[in-house]
């Protein structure tokens, strides 16, 4: 604009000027930002880190670790599209398989929480609480276990028609446990406890057991159910059932009814024998374990010459600086409390603790036995030693 206030036409050609430039910045910020906007709808909000590296992104979700691009490798998500993420296949398990085809059949878990039956609830569902046992139940003369002990039988009957019962058993010896009940009676879950083992027939297969003793380490510990033992039951049978007993009852001759007498008692069709629980002779443990090693002549009972003839052996040693006695040193004697020679290389039986332990001698030129003493002891003609927990004494 000229002193008199007209336009002059290098004026006019200046502001045409500066109005295309401005128009030209104004459609690169709109053509910009329509961008912005397409990238932020096709990727969620992606952050600037993720608008700088697209393959970061799409490595994200593919699940893989992200990708880092190089600073010269950075690109504008204006300028270039972002490729959609490959569909990925499930990784197959490692290793050879095979079809599953065992059969799924559903059950009842025995309990979700260690020592308690979840499925009980008190305030909901009321129930009775029974504990009964012994400390042993009718000799089966058999075993069932390791352990040495001779098992048992206890016969429970349990007679509460129109109740819904739980029971709480307990024998220290192993022990095999049947179960019948009166029609109408309902039993809702069993707790058996023990030290050795403890097995149950004739339960319905839906009925919640646990099993708990001190050989299988089990969720309630161990206990057994006596009448000196009524103090110790109720702790348990809150962490288990959540309430105390109702009632104990002692059994006497393997037999114990929990109610009034009554007959026309049932058990489930699938009870077992006893004969079903028995161990394998080959297994047997204690002293029937020897018994079975002296019928295949890996072992002959000991006589009070077996003995002697050790007393002698071990006099006969010569000893470093010890003076001689006149007349010479008397003789030793020996009682030999449930003895054995080792005729050929065995392995112990297991079970060789407190009655059940053993005296073994082993003769010149015969193997040691393998496996666990327990509280027995083996006396050595090879070495002239002896091995045990009571040799010192001896």
């Amino acid at each position: 604009m000229n002193r008199n206030g007209t336009i002059s036409g290098g004026d006019e050609e200046r502001d045409a000027s500066s109005l295309r430039w401005k128009l030209a910045a104004a459609l690169l910020a709109l053509a910009a930002l329509a961008g912005a906007l397409l990238w932020m709808q096709h990727d969620g909000m992606a952050s600037p880190a993720d608008e700088a590296q697209p393959d970061a992104v799409a490595a994200r979700a593919q699940g893989d670790a992200p990708i880092t691009a190089q600073p010269d490798e950075a690109v504008s998500p204006a300028s270039t599209p972002v490729a959609q993420a490959p569909t990925v296949e499930p990784a197959a398990m490692p290793g050879a398989t095979k079809p599953f085809d065992a059969p799924m059949i559903a059950t009842e878990a025995a309990s979700a929480n260690g020592c308690a039956f979840p499925m009980l609830d008190a305030a909901k569902q009321p129930f009775k609480l029974y504990a009964a046992g012994a400390y042993s139940g009718r000799k089966l003369g058999m075993q069932i276990d390791q352990s040495g002990n001779e098992a048992g039988r206890i016969d429970v009957g349990v007679n509460q028609p129109g109740e819904a019962v739980a029971l709480m058993l307990g024998s220290y010896d192993p022990t095999v446990w049947h179960i019948g009940w009166t029609s109408g009676t309902r039993i809702v879950a069993v707790l058996v406890g023990g030290y050795h083992k403890q097995v149950v027939t004739g339960l319905p297969k839906g009925v919640p057991l646990i099993v708990s003793t001190y050989d299988n380490k089990g969720p309630c510990g161990y206990f057994y159910v006596t009448a000196d033992k009524a103090p110790t039951l109720n702790p348990i049978a809150r962490r288990a059932f959540g309430r105390g007993i109702d009632m104990l009852y002692p059994a006497s001759q393997g037999s114990v009814l929990v109610g009034a007498a009554a007959g026309g008692m049932i058990t489930d069709a699938s009870a077992q024998d006893d004969d079903a629980f028995r161990i394998a002779e080959s297994m047997a443990a204690g002293e029937a374990g020897l018994a079975y090693a002296v019928s295949r002549g890996w072992l002959r009972e000991a006589m009070q010459s077996d003995a002697d003839a050790w007393i002698a052996a071990r006099a006969s040693r010569p000893q470093a600086d010890v003076p001689p006695i006149a007349g010479g040193a008397q003789p030793g004697r020996m009682t030999v409390h449930n003895g054995y020679v080792v005729l050929k290389p065995f392995r112990l039986p297991a079970g060789l603790y407190g009655a059940h332990s053993a005296t073994f001698f082993v003769p010149k030129g015969v193997s040691r036995p393998t496996g666990n003493l327990g509280h027995s002891v083996l006396y050595d003609f090879n070495t002239l030693t002896c091995a045990g927990t009571f040799c010192e004494s001896r």
